[in-house]
């Protein structure tokens, strides 16, 4: 009996190989999903009430004599869109796809009507069973055309508003290098003050967008998801490097705060120069989509004053590039590689906003945005810390104080 013991199999768990012990599961839940489709799923075919509709309006172009909506279909069942209300007014229109939109399916409705420029309208889309989807149109304008030279004009304002004022603002550098370990903790504050302002912006912009998104895909949702996908990988890049780079290899100058603060810097001051570029980057890259869509609808107030807003209000974000780098010496090319990944991603922002604007896509971008934000001041905040170690010491709340103020109080300014 021992011998026949010792004989013995070992169980089928132990003997098969971990891939098809991985596919037992799956298989068994596909084998499920098979049965109840062959039975006809019984009781979840039953529907009692009316259809779910919903329709989310991408967007809007408004033509000479016609009104364009992009529509999508943002609920569970289709949707026929049976006629067209403009200010209690019955009017004629066309549907690139077919008046009945499928689930997930868009269509294009071109809607006959002679608006008047300036004025305000009110779109109600009736649909087969009695169902009202409204869109309001504030003040209404001609959507410019896309063409050559709406890209050039993009790629100006782009420079206007997002490359030239990042790189007046790193002008400031010859300052820095100036002044005592106390006031580089104090900019650093300051430069962690600003990007709250600028994540908490990028935040409520993208909440407000995602609302009018369909929720299908994500809506406000997409914001969150956006900002856990920029900052975790952001934290998979800053792990990567610091298993590549010795903390003792850094001559880079944000070394002279005290040892206290070398955790969070422990490859200088360039390291966090470029991350807060990225940042603000990625933040600019939002305020070029609101540029560009507020474009197409005429929205924008171009002009002299749209540029000095732009130029106060942003030109605070490069003396937040440079504060890191302290007594740095970075070269011009370094310098000028900074102000583009601060700036440079405004104009093809302007582009997507015009162009190609989806407030789904929009939503994740500013999302973004703002995780790329929140793991760059996570990385500033040690860089705050005084001789005893404290991130909280008055000086840096100062900084805080200054820097919030400073962004709130230029934001003013800009026309948008």
């Amino acid at each position: 009996m021992e011998a026949r013991a010792g004989t013995e199999r070992p169980p089928f768990a132990a003997r098969a190989p971990a891939w098809a012990l991985g596919l037992i599961p799956l298989s068994l839940i596909v084998g499920a999903a098979a049965l109840l489709a062959l039975v006809g799923a019984p009781g979840l075919g039953e529907r009692t009430g009316p259809p779910v509709e919903e329709l989310a309006i991408e967007r809007t172009v408004l033509r000479p004599g016609e009104i364009e909506l992009t529509v999508r279909n943002d609920g569970p069942d289709a949707v026929d869109v049976a006629q067209v209300v403009v200010n209690d007014a019955f009017v004629p229109f066309t549907a690139s796809d077919g008046q009945r939109v499928g689930r997930l399916a868009a269509t294009t409705l071109g809607i006959a009507y002679p608006w008047i420029e300036g004025e305000a309208y009110e779109i109600s889309l009736l649909t087969s069973t009695g169902g009202t989807i409204d869109h309001q149109i504030p003040v209404a304008t001609e959507t410019p055309e896309s063409s050559s030279h709406f890209f050039a004009l993009m790629a100006l304002l782009g420079l206007y508003v997002g490359v030239i004022p990042v790189t007046l603002g790193m002008l400031w550098l010859p300052f820095v290098r100036r002044i005592s370990d106390s006031w580089i903790r104090l900019l650093i504050a300051f430069t962690v003050g600003l990007l709250v302002v600028l994540g908490v912006d990028a935040g409520l912009e993208g909440l407000e967008i995602g609302a009018a998104a369909p929720s299908v895909f994500g809506g406000q949702a997409l914001v969150l998801l956006g900002a856990l996908a920029a900052y975790l990988a952001l934290a998979g890049v800053d792990s990567y490097l610091s298993a590549r780079t010795a903390p003792a290899a850094s001559t880079d100058p944000v070394d002279r705060q005290p040892p206290a603060a070398a955790g969070g810097a422990a490859r200088g001051g360039a390291y966090l120069a470029l991350l807060v570029a990225i940042g603000i980057g990625l933040h600019n890259l939002g305020e070029g989509l609101a540029i560009g869509s507020a474009y197409a609808v005429g929205a924008l107030a171009l002009g002299t004053f749209l540029v000095i807003g732009f130029a106060l209000h942003n030109t605070t974000e490069g003396l937040a590039i440079v504060a890191p780098l302290a007594k740095g010496t970075p070269s011009l090319g370094r310098l000028a590689a900074l102000g583009l990944i601060a700036g440079a991603p405004a104009i093809p922002g302007a582009w997507i906003g015009f162009a190609a604007f989806n407030p789904s896509i929009a939503a994740l971008l500013f999302g973004v945005g703002v995780g790329a934000i929140a793991r760059v001041v996570w990385q500033l905040v040690p860089a705050m810390r005084d001789e005893r170690g404290r991130a909280l010491h008055p000086g840096a709340i100062a900084g805080l104080a200054a820097g919030m103020l400073a962004l709130y109080v230029t934001g003013l300014v800009v026309p948008v």
